[in-house]
């Protein structure tokens, strides 16, 4: 029995965060199955032979399709507004999976510069040893997008905010030079999350998620997400991932699910909080530069307004001291955690030239504004004012 079903035509976002998709097996759990299995039993023969035409009517093997797993992609899907979605176990799963799926020796892609260390590397390693040709731009400059995309691309990607130095891209703009370069945008939507800013109705075709981060947002679980037409989901995604396999797990799928129930009440405190550390940090005399959307500092803050309904909860800033400075003030913490994961109920804090970015060039993070005493931020559901004071006293240490 679906949930949905149930639900008025015109139920809002956190009622549908609570109910949509929800399947209600013959024992009419309040809470949705966990439904643990690799495989399913057929009645005859027969049934099984139809179940093979793989038409989406029975469930088959669970790298396929799994009811847990197809909860939590219809609940996605509803949120963020797209006609499908596909889960996967992890976010960078995803990413690839979305770029892999269609593109084809002798493509060419065009990126942003400023993303995530993994994603440079799908980009600039992978991709180009299967002979497709990659180009990165700075994704803030229109410019170098419009020079770049002068040629023909069959695909665009970017992440923006970007990680870790939260710079944004013109979606609106950068999905029309991508169309008229035949090109499908791809955006990693995973720091504005699917609350605060959507990339489809900017004119992206498809988003990625890592879900392990707010989604989730307890530190629990890996899981990732694409989502898009149907005719990309159905026609080149499904088919790359039922043959190759990144499935998320079932149970991962049920954490997940629940961790969408309370993503709206999250991520608004997630904000709340940031604005405040950020701010902070702003005029703080031992802060050099904090990096925050929801600043009038921040150089793209227009941008930010335009395209973004909420500033999200990553701040990066700059401490003095270079490096030195940076791991003294880390190591002073008392209520902050070291880790590189973010989206989390607790604040978190990483320094990504030693961490996330660390296999990059001095020259690449010098680009991409990685500096030595730069750490990123990821504010979590605290008392504002205690991650406040805690900020303030492992400033004191530098």
């Amino acid at each position: 029995m679906s949930d949905t079903a149930s639900l008025p035509d015109n139920a809002r976002l956190s009622t549908l965060l609570v109910h949509g998709g929800g399947l209600r097996s013959q024992h009419l759990e309040t809470s949705e199955a966990i439904y643990m299995t690799s495989g399913y039993v057929y009645a005859s023969a027969e049934e099984a032979e139809s179940a093979f035409k793989n038409d989406g009517s029975r469930y088959v093997y669970s790298r396929y399709a799994n009811p847990t797993i197809g909860m939590f992609e219809e609940r996605l899907r509803m949120l963020e507004g797209a006609e499908a979605c596909r889960a996967t176990a992890s976010g960078m799963a995803a990413v690839f999976a979305a770029l892999a799926c269609f593109l084809k020796a002798g493509d060419r892609v065009v990126a942003s510069r400023a993303l995530f260390g993994s994603c440079l590397y799908i980009l600039n390693t992978i991709l180009p040893g299967y002979g497709v040709k990659t180009e990165l731009v700075d994704g803030r400059d229109l410019d170098a997008w419009r020079q770049a995309l002068s040629k023909p691309a069959k695909a665009v990607f970017c992440e923006t905010p970007s990680n870790p130095t939260l710079e944004l891209v013109d979606l609106r703009a950068v999905a029309q030079l991508a169309h008229d370069a035949g090109a499908l945008l791809i955006v990693d939507n995973v720091f504005a999350t699917p609350l605060l800013q959507k990339p489809l109705a900017l004119g992206a075709d498809v988003v990625v998620y890592s879900a392990t981060k707010h989604i989730d947002g307890q530190g629990r679980s890996l899981g990732g997400a694409i989502l898009g037409s149907k005719k990309f989901i159905g026609e080149q995604l499904s088919p790359f991932l039922r043959h190759t396999g990144p499935a998320l797990s079932p149970f991962n799928a049920w954490l997940l699910l629940k961790g969408l129930e309370t993503l709206p009440l999250r991520v608004a405190q997630h904000v709340r909080n940031a604005g405040e550390v950020a701010a902070f940090l702003d005029r703080h005399a031992k802060v050099e530069r904090t990096y925050y959307p929801g600043l009038e500092s921040h150089p793209q803050y227009r941008l930010a307004r335009q395209q973004m309904s909420g500033s999200g909860n990553l701040v990066t800033f700059t401490v003095a001291g270079g490096k030195e400075g940076a791991f003294k003030f880390q190591n002073a913490l008392r209520i902050i955690k070291l880790s590189n994961n973010l989206g989390d109920a607790k604040s978190l804090i990483t320094h990504p030239a030693t961490t996330t970015h660390q296999r990059l060039t001095d020259v690449e993070k010098q680009t991409l504004g990685i500096d030595p005493g730069l750490v990123r931020l990821s504010v979590g559901l605290e008392d504002a004012a205690d991650l406040i004071g805690d900020l303030e006293h492992a400033l004191g240490k530098v």
